[in-house]
């Protein structure tokens, strides 16, 4: 290797250089990367990328502040191969989930990738509200979309994201890493001869809803009712015309032909004096939303020499959502500050504060007090300005307008009278020294932490449906998790041999607590207070405390640099586990050989190929007080409550086997590359909760069983296909598919389904022997054997007594593909991804359906006297088939097909494709920047989400449900609109 780059590598170690530029500063015009790349590895150890057994992938922090993402993890979506955002689409602070290569546990918390910030994990762990998505008609709260611990990572500090794909790239994280990591580094100054310099990146952004169901606004309220001159009619209460008909939440009434009948009247509160003219009002949902805003500045100081690096950054970030008084504040503030005491001695700190502050979040899920429910329960005829006094005349706090339905709550009363507020204080950091024993041999010492108080309120008014004398909550939430490192290394090289050793140890502390508060009614409306309350409700803090002790190693050894094997072994010690079983070991192992050099095949037309291979085997713990009774805290002062958990005082941990392997290579100057990888990861002795016999006095128990299987293919391409002085062109793609299966299941099941998670009574997640995770059962259709629906004698679906699968969660394939073109100081860049194939059920297309509020229910409305007739056969009593010619109400035959149990006919194709972002950006000459004494000085414009392909019949198709604290893919319950966001971005350097 030559020396010059030898010493390029070395400083961009020191965090001193940065790579990427030095590979330009000695790069030749038409070549694209001339050096060997570093990357974050497990325990944030810099490593060659060549000399890695597995892939690494690395965003630079320029990929992430291209659209200025509220959540920064959303702007990774489609740029890497194999990985996945899971979002619930639940309000603007939106949680995610990262996960890498599909599903390896039947826990469907124990299936995410880590989190790693400058080498100190990330519980990134959630606090529900303790209440499921579905929750109509019953005295209940709502999920709420609090945020968790990728949110408080502010982008404008990041600098790079490495991510380590399989247990092998993560195995010296332990049990903590088998889903894979995300290492996040953040920006430490970088500046050139000690100068001081200031970043200022501001940007203003504007949010729309980018799909919205199809409507129909040609039919309004009522069910198909008729006057006794044998025409259809309406009317607001009882009338000369009839009947009252304005009691219902189904739209198969009049058509709109301009006609008049008696309607609600908001003057009066009450049935028009005369009759109004029968329309509809086609902003009557759409309007109530408006257009979101986002306001966000940061300014970072840093400087740097060859001793001394320095980073101090400030943001702050307002955010005001789609839905009326909803939104949110956030602060940040970071420190970072490295310094090269002595020849020996070494110092780092880094520091990271968040505040996020909001009077209001949107509730989201199936029940009476969300927006959601009002937008399936609206009807084409009712002005939404009906609603927006809120109160009843003189009954200001104590009764709401909503004259349709007293399970419908008032729209502006949702968004202006249940607040459901947040104050959270979320604090990283670490402090790490590194001490050079001798020439070739060092020690670091890490000490890293994470600290979170929350406060949390919600308030429920008199008359809402859930809560008629009104309700109001208060949760203090606060959680530290310690992290401690102590890791000596030794490098050498011998002759052709380079030779590195790691030994050390770590130990995570873990505590949670949390204290619940409710008033459960007021006496006093519009008082939220815990002194207020009819019924005080106090759930005392439960503890849940961890520590794990960890051990491990690492030898990497290369052979003229040419051919290098990486071995590592880690043995963890969880107090989660008994103590015979506590202790547990895996190891791993790599080898990458990099052909071009071994057979000297570079040239300018072929100059990388690699090929590599690795092994791990991971442990993995379990949740904190399986192993012996312990009892709950009752609502009740002095007492508490029988477990419902069976302890097991002999498990043992989880272990995961990873094997993969893939080729890399470059050709024609680096103007291509291509990478691929197969991989299979096998989970067995898997932690899981079965049922338990209701005599025994517990309702599920915990053991050891059940084996998982995943396998899969991934490929990179990077290309150049024009590069020269003035113009150039990128285009990256990637594809990726995973295969899931069940090899066994726990022998108490013998032969039966194993339901992991359920979400509505509706949809079940069944693990069965041979099916996949994320596999979704439910009830459907009954079909003859040439596949024609089966009715019964009375024009109806017939109905099955058996739930059968109807489809998988997750798709066959993803795949993502970008573009940048640079033109002098012009840039310009779009991402596209999507998916093939997955399912969802969709509770608010079962429901909009039923009451007749979508397009596809006009189909049969104009039949005589509004009967339809099922397409399918009828069984005879022999057993044969003859056509059904049974018609029923048209009312009645949306409300059976796609009643709420059908989850056949209420679920969907998920596949789409997106235009993720896209951005046009100019960088002003320095004939500008050097008049105006600014180093660098760039404009921008920006958008996301900005169009969509898809046959999904709601919001969005990458459907999820936030179920208390869990993200659970695959069902839309109640989801909120997802969002078109358009903005413009000025960054200035000085």
């Amino acid at each position: 290797m030559r020396k010059e780059t030898q010493k390029l590598i070395v400083l961009s170690l020191l965090g001193l250089v940065s790579v990427n530029l030095a590979a330009q500063q000695t790069a030749k015009k038409d070549t694209i990367k001339n050096i060997d790349e570093v990357v974050v590895t497990a325990l944030g150890i810099k490593r060659q990328d060549k000399s890695l057994g597995y892939v690494a992938e690395t965003i630079k922090s320029e990929e992430i502040l291209k659209t200025q993402n509220n959540n920064w993890s959303q702007a990774l979506e489609g740029k890497v191969a194999g990985l996945k955002i899971q979002t619930a689409g639940a309000g603007p602070l939106g949680s995610s989930l990262i996960k890498l290569r599909g599903d390896i546990s039947m826990n469907m918390d124990q299936n995410n990738a880590l989190i790693v910030v400058d080498g100190v994990p990330l519980s990134n762990s959630t606090t529900g509200t303790g209440f499921s998505a579905y929750g109509a008609g019953a005295k209940a709260d709502l999920p709420i979309d609090y945020g968790n611990g990728i949110n408080s990572i502010n982008p404008d500090d990041i600098e790079t994201i490495t991510i380590l794909k399989g247990s092998t790239a993560a195995a010296l994280y332990g049990s903590r890493g088998a889903g894979g990591a995300v290492m996040i580094t953040t920006k430490s100054g970088k500046t050139k001869k000690g100068k001081i310099q200031v970043t200022l990146n501001s940007y203003s952004s504007y949010d729309t809803v980018l799909k919205w169901p199809d409507y129909q606004y040609e039919y309004g309220q009522g069910t198909m009712q008729k006057n006794t001159s044998g025409n259809y009619f309406y009317s607001y209460g009882a009338s000369a015309d009839g009947v009252s008909t304005g009691g219902t939440s189904s739209a198969f009434g009049p058509k709109f032909a301009g006609q008049y009948y008696f309607q609600y009247d908001p003057t009066l509160e009450g049935q028009s004096a005369e009759r109004q003219l029968w329309r509809p009002y086609k902003d009557n949902i759409k309007g109530f939303w408006q257009t979101g805003t986002t306001f966000s500045n940061n300014i970072a100081v840093e400087t740097s020499n060859e001793n001394t690096s320095f980073r101090s950054s400030l943001t702050y970030l307002k955010n005001e959502w789609m839905m009326p008084n909803t939104g949110f504040d956030r602060f940040n503030a970071a420190l970072s500050f490295d310094h090269k005491i002595s020849e020996r001695l070494k110092v780092g700190v880094k520091f990271n504060y968040n505040k996020t502050k909001s009077d209001n979040l949107p509730a989201t899920g199936y029940s009476n007090q969300s927006i959601s429910y009002f937008m399936i329960f609206q009807n084409p005829n009712v002005d939404l300005s009906w609603y927006q006094p809120i109160w009843k005349k003189d009954k200001y706090q104590v009764d709401q307008i909503h004259p349709f339905s007293s399970y419908i709550d008032n729209p502006y009363m949702i968004a202006y009278e249940m607040l459901n507020g947040v104050d959270k204080n979320f604090i990283t950091g670490n402090v790490n020294l590194n001490y050079k024993i001798a020439k070739n041999f060092d020690v670091m010492f890490r000490s890293g932490m994470e600290l979170t108080n929350e406060e949390r309120t919600q308030q429920r008014p008199w008359s809402s449906a859930n809560y008629l004398q009104g309700m109001y909550r208060e949760q203090h939430i606060k959680q530290m998790d310690l992290n401690n490192d102590l890791l000596f290394t030794y490098k050498n090289t011998f002759k052709d041999f380079d030779f590195s050793a790691s030994a050390g140890g770590n130990i995570r502390y873990s505590e949670y607590t949390m204290y619940d508060y409710m008033a459960d009614g007021l006496l006093k409306p519009g008082v939220y207070t815990l002194p207020n309350g009819i019924a005080n409700i106090t759930k005392f803090a439960t503890p849940s405390d961890k520590q794990v002790n960890s051990a491990y190693g690492l030898v990497t050894l290369g052979y003229q640099n040419k051919i290098f094997l990486d071995l590592t072994a880690r043995n963890d010690w969880s107090s989660t586990l008994p103590k015979d079983n506590r202790s547990y070991f895996y190891p791993s192992a790599g080898m990458s050989f990099i052909l071009s050099e071994i057979f000297k095949l570079n040239s300018n037309q072929f100059n990388y190929w690699k090929l590599r291979a690795s092994w791990s085997k991971v442990g993995n713990d379990t949740n904190p007080y399986k192993l012996i009774k312990y009892y709950n805290n009752s609502v009740f002062s002095g007492s508490v409550e029988a477990p419902s958990l069976y302890p097991n005082p002999d498990l043992r941990p989880e272990m995961l086997t990873n094997i993969e392997a893939g080729m890399d290579f470059s050709i024609i100057k680096n103007r291509i590359s291509y990478s691929i990888t197969a991989y299979q990861n096998n989970s067995k002795d898997q932690i899981v909760d079965i049922p338990a016999l209701y005599e025994t006095g517990y309702s599920k128990r915990t053991i050891n069983a059940g084996e998982v299987r995943n396998r899969g293919l991934e490929m990179t391409l990077n290309t150049f296909p024009v590069k020269n002085k003035n113009f150039s062109w990128s285009v990256n793609a990637n594809w990726s598919m995973n295969r899931n299966k069940i090899l066994s299941l726990p022998d108490e099941f013998q032969g039966q389904p194993y339901t992991l998670a359920s979400v509505g009574g509706v949809v079940y997640y069944n693990a069965v022997v041979g099916g996949s995770l994320g596999d979704m059962y439910g009830y459907g259709l009954m079909y003859s054997p040439d596949g024609q629906v089966v009715y019964g004698t009375d024009g109806l679906t017939a109905k099955p007594t058996e739930m059968k699968k109807i489809g998988n969660a997750y798709p066959k394939w993803r795949a993502g593909l970008q573009n940048e073109f640079r033109y002098k100081n012009f840039t310009v860049s779009f991402s596209f991804d999507g998916q093939y194939k997955g399912m969802a059920y969709s509770q608010s297309h079962h429901k909009m359906t039923e009451q007749g509020k979508l397009e596809h229910t006009l189909i049969g409305r104009d039949n005589p006297n509004g009967l339809i007739i099922g397409e399918g056969v009828v069984q005879n009593p022999d057993g044969s088939y003859s056509p059904n010619t049974k018609g029923v109400a048209v009312s009645v035959y949306y409300a059976d097909y796609y009643r709420r149990a059908n989850v056949e006919t209420n679920s969907f194709d998920t596949s789409f494709i997106k235009l993720r972002d896209a951005r046009i950006s100019y960088s002003f000459p320095k004939s500008v920047t050097e008049q105006l004494k600014l180093t660098d000085l760039s404009l921008a414009l920006f958008g996301r989400n900005l169009w969509m392909w898809t046959k999904f019949p709601l919001f969005d198709p990458e459907a999820a449900t936030l179920n208390d604290n869990q993200i659970t893919p695959g069902v839309e319950m109640g989801q909120l609109p997802t969002a078109r966001t358009v903005g413009i971005q000025l960054n200035v350097k000085f």
